[in-house]
């Protein structure tokens, strides 16, 4: 099994940033994907950000690019969420999820899940 911890969410102004981590810790491994995805009230869960664990190939939802970085320790097995020129609607409960297959996208193939870590920004 794999344990996933975020942290890092909060309250903040529109414009803002915030910076939010994943901790994995029990059964890791070398290779695989983990993500960010985040999910509204009243809305579906959506994807933000994956990093591949070995090529660090990154891909963002539209409707976060230019403005969220995901980035990974290997070392510390975290990965990061930098989130800048935050919007009224980034508001969500973020969850972090990871994979061991490298190629699953939709939040359905993610075997491992964090608690989530909740996300307000105000305008």
């Amino acid at each position: 099994q794999v344990q996933l911890v975020e942290s890092g969410g909060g309250l903040v102004q529109a414009g803002g940033s915030l910076r939010l981590s994943c901790a994995a810790s029990g059964r890791t491994f070398s290779n695989g994907a983990m993500a960010w995805f985040r999910q509204a009230p009243g809305k579906e869960r959506e994807f933000v950000a994956r990093i591949s664990w070995t090529t660090r190939i990154t891909r963002y939802a539209d409707s976060v690019k230019g403005r969220f970085t995901i980035s990974r320790d290997n070392a510390k097995n975290t990965v990061y969420l930098q989130m800048n020129s935050l919007k009224p609607e980034d508001s969500a409960v973020y969850y972090c999820a990871a994979d061991s297959r490298p190629w699953v996208i939709t939040a359905a193939e993610y075997n491992y899940w964090g608690q989530g870590t909740q996300v307000t920004v105000s305008s």
